[in-house]
């Protein structure tokens, strides 16, 4: 699980990674943020669960993917099955090609 999560972070613009349970509880982490890594799980589980939340009186479950931009960079929030991928990332990250690492990440977290 590290090896991927290290391999994701080497995407151009890719600032750290983490798996987390819906649950919040740090699966693996390999975070260059500064941030302690139980605290960006918890608050990525709130978010992932309070979209889905939404989807669901929107009836547009399940959730897939979400992205968030701040000031100073990009938090994309993933569903992968075994729980939640979180990238972060500078502000001038190529959206697509992230996204493209989120699906091949989640693919060999599927069989790991």
């Amino acid at each position: 699980m590290y090896q991927i999560l290290e391999e994701l972070n080497r995407t151009t613009g890719v600032t750290g990674s983490m798996l987390v349970g819906q649950d919040g509880i740090v699966i693996a982490a390999d975070l260059n943020t500064g941030v302690e890594d139980d605290a960006v799980g918890a608050l990525a589980a709130s978010i992932a669960s309070n979209v889905q939340k939404s989807l669901d009186r929107l009836r547009q479950s399940p959730l897939k993917q979400v992205t968030i931009e701040a000031e100073n960079g990009k938090i994309f929030l993933a569903d992968v099955g075994k729980g939640i991928l979180v990238v972060t990332t500078d502000t001038r990250v190529n959206i697509g090609l992230v996204r493209l690492e989120i699906k091949n990440a989640a693919a060999r977290l599927a069989v790991a």
